[in-house]
């Protein structure tokens, strides 16, 4: 790599990632070689880019500048050498953030047709059903899943799929208590919520064209859908859940829907872009490859 690409490079990773050590791992240099990397860049362009304390790093306006041209360089470059090499030899490492339940029994096993035609690519998966700072965590593509949750507006994005959203409960709950007859009846029953995701304590369902918003006695507050799922599995409460999520516990009977002639409004599923709205060639290719496969049933 010549001294202007690999200049560019480190820069882009640093100002993603916020952190000189971080960018040094993932870049498999020492710390010291990406500083002096850096000072060198700087001494070569005359301008500071990079403010750095000992906590943070933040971008100057000559680094803003900077990085929007060098990003939009090193995709041509990829591109370019993309093109040499054909679609089916795609190589590198691509850093892939999404929620556990829905990563687990979606886009998990949707890969398991895509990494074998690419046996040079990498994909590292990071699962968590928190907010991540994709940034921070040297993210390449983000699948959120939620309910008009798509907001952050600097970053690019593609609307990969929508997935059905449900109400359910354990036969153990229904036997103790009533089976709601309308959205209504869930005021007086024990719900579960998912911070983040669909942690919402009003629940808006659609009927013969009227709609109807029901606030829900939100017993249980918990953080991460393997928990929600659990937990109504364990008849501890009415919840919301999609149906790849417990498809699972519906077809085994450890789960069963309620409210059918009632309609929530479905999860939108999407895949979100920290580096920008042009990703490159590798990451388009996953995209793609899961917004077919998201779409097609098992």
């Amino acid at each position: 790599m010549s001294d202007r690409w690999q200049e560019m490079t480190v820069f882009v990773r640093v100002a993603d990632s916020g952190n000189l050590s971080r960018a040094a791992r993932e870049l498999n240099l020492s710390q010291p070689s990406v500083s002096r990397i850096i000072g060198a860049l700087e001494a070569r362009l005359g301008t500071t880019l990079l403010l750095r304390t000992t906590r943070s790093i933040s971008l100057t306006e000559a680094g803003s500048l900077y990085l929007e041209r060098a990003r939009y360089l090193l995709a041509e470059m990829e591109e370019a050498e993309q093109a040499a090499r054909g679609i089916d030899s795609l190589h590198g490492v691509v850093r892939l953030a999404m929620p556990v339940l829905y990563g687990t029994r979606a886009v998990i096993p949707a890969l398991a047709t895509f990494l074998p035609r690419h046996p040079e690519l990498r994909v590292e998966i990071v699962m968590s059903d928190a907010r991540q700072n994709l940034i921070a965590d040297g993210v390449d593509i983000a699948i959120r899943l939620g309910v008009g949750l798509l907001d952050d507006s600097a970053f690019g994005a593609r609307k990969l799929a929508f997935v059905e959203r449900l109400v359910v409960a354990a036969p153990a709950y229904l036997l103790a208590f009533s089976a709601p007859d309308n959205p209504a009846d869930l005021a007086r029953h024990s719900c579960i919520v998912q911070h983040g995701l669909f942690g919402r304590e009003s629940w808006r369902f659609t009927h013969d064209q009227t709609v109807t918003s029901v606030d829900v006695q939100a017993k249980l507050w918990i953080n991460s859908a393997p928990g929600v799922l659990a937990a109504a599995v364990a008849g501890l409460g009415i919840a919301l859940a999609t149906r790849v999520m417990a498809g699972e516990e519906l077809r085994t009977g450890q789960l069963i829907q309620l409210l059918q002639p009632y309609r929530l409004d479905p999860a939108e599923v999407y895949a979100v872009f920290p580096a920008g709205p042009r990703p490159s060639a590798k990451v388009r290719a996953v995209v793609d490859h899961l917004e077919v496969a998201l779409n097609t049933p098992s």
